[in-house]
């Protein structure tokens, strides 16, 4: 990957090149190709690639079973081990419990 792009200030990049995001939205992935330019704002501090669209191919669609597997794998990640409960959010990995369990003392000092 070269170290040196065509750098380009915010919404002032050409037609035809776009960010990630940007190639996400429009249903395209950038297909492994490098990065063209760059668009710079924030004084310089925050970077983003362009890639060219042309050269873009379509976004890869999971099949049904990556899809169950991604569900069960959210669902894991989302149920305590120490009361059982779906909680609705990721488990914090620091704690590896809910937030209730964590929060109850006795729990914690039984660890």
């Amino acid at each position: 990957m070269p170290t040196e792009y065509r750098v380009y200030r915010w919404g002032w990049a050409p037609h035809g090149l776009a960010t990630r995001r940007q190639l996400r939205a429009e249903g395209l992935r950038p297909n492994g190709q490098e990065p063209r330019a760059e668009i710079r704002w924030r004084r310089g501090r925050r970077v983003a690639y362009l890639y060219a669209v042309a050269d873009a191919a379509p976004k890869r669609i999971a099949t049904p079973a990556q899809l169950v597997a991604l569900g069960e794998a959210m669902r894991v990640r989302r149920t305590c081990p120490v009361c059982g409960r779906d909680v609705g959010y990721c488990l914090p990995r620091r704690w590896g419990t809910c937030l209730d369990c964590h929060d109850t003392p006795s729990w914690r000092s039984a660890a």
